[in-house]
C-alpha cells in the first residue's frame, strides 16, 4: 500500500498550491498516492502552537505518511518527527537555525534544542532536498542538517534557489514514486 503525503507549506503562505506544489499532488494522485495538501493554519506565521494540533488531531498525521515539507514546512516535519513516528519526510530547503528572521522566530520551532537522534529514530527514510543558490537559507544550513540527520538520499540541485519560481518539481516525483511505490 502506497503512503499518504501529506505536505506541508512553508511560512508566509496564503494558499498550499504555491509553485510546485498543486502539480505535484496531481501527479501523486495520478500514481495511485493518497494526498493531504492543505493550507495549514496561521500559514503567514507558521506557529508550532497551531501547526501541531492540526498535524495530530486534523490530518492525523503518522506511521503511514510521508512527510514533504517545503521551507519553515521542513522544519515543523522535523520537529514533528521528534515526538511522532512517520514512514518517512522529505525537507526541501530546511533549516536548524532561525537565521534572525522574526517571523521563524515567533514560529516556535526554535525554542529548544534539537533532538536529531529522535528525528531520525522515528522514520525509516529521510531526504534532504536543495539548491546551491538559496537566497534564503545559507549553505551551511544545509550541511547541519545533512550531517546531523544523516539522509538517505540528498538531492542537490545547482541554479533553483529556494524552487520559488518552479511550476514543476519531476524529480521530488520521480524521489517519491521510486522511495514510497
Amino acid at each position: 500500500m502506497k503512503p499518504r503525503i501529506v505536505y506541508i507549506h512553508g511560512n508566509g503562505a496564503s494558499h498550499w498550491s504555491f509553485a510546485w506544489a498543486a502539480w505535484l499532488k496531481v501527479e501523486l494522485e495520478k500514481q495511485g498516492y493518497p494526498t493531504f495538501f492543505e493550507t495549514m493554519p496561521d500559514s503567514v506565521t507558521a506557529r508550532k502552537q497551531f501547526w501541531f494540533p492540526f498535524l495530530e488531531d486534523y490530518i492525523k498525521a503518522g506511521g503511514g505518511d510521508v512527510l514533504v515539507g517545503w521551507s519553515s514546512g521542513a522544519i515543523a516535519a522535523m520537529r514533528y518527527a521528534e515526538t511522532h513516528k512517520i514512514k518517512g519526510s522529505v525537507l526541501i530547503g530546511p533549516s536548524s537555525s532561525d537565521l534572525g528572521d522574526e517571523l521563524e522566530k515567533q514560529s516556535g520551532y526554535f525554542d529548544t534544542p534539537w533532538q536529531w537522534q529522535k528525528i531520525k529514530d522515528n522514520q525509516q527514510k529521510i531526504a534532504l532536498v536543495y539548491s546551491d543558490d538559496d537566497p534564503f537559507i545559507p549553505q551551511e544550513q544545509f550541511k547541519i542538517v545533512e550531517k546531523e540527520l544523516q539522509p538517505d538520499e540528498v538531492l542537490k540541485f545547482s541554479g533553483r534557489k529556494h524552487f520559488i519560481e518552479e511550476k514543476t518539481f519531476p524529480e521530488l516525483l520521480e524521489y517519491i514514486i521510486r522511495t514510497y511505490s
